[in-house]
């Protein structure tokens, strides 16, 4: 999106969410909570750990408020910690 690609609302593929299945909990035992990840043609090309993006066009889609539980995370996270 940043280099011009346009957001539109989708589903995951059953791909999709393997790839997600076997991040994630990798991912959170590293105590990342906010990782985005870039899928083309069922492949995993990248995982963006520094910045990555899709907030405000999951919001601007209709989406949750992914920015507010990102931060309830957080706050979570210190309170536990």
């Amino acid at each position: 999106m940043v280099r011009g690609g346009a957001a539109q609302a989708t589903e995951l593929s059953d791909r999709e969410r393997e790839i997600c299945a076997g991040l994630g909990a990798v991912l959170r035992a590293r105590g990342l909570l906010f990782v985005g990840i870039d899928v083309i043609d069922g492949s995993l090309t990248e995982i963006n750990v520094t910045s990555p993006t899709g907030i405000r066009a999951i919001a601007r889609l209709g989406g949750p408020d992914v920015a507010a539980k990102i931060w309830d995370a957080i706050e979570k996270k210190r309170a536990s910690g």
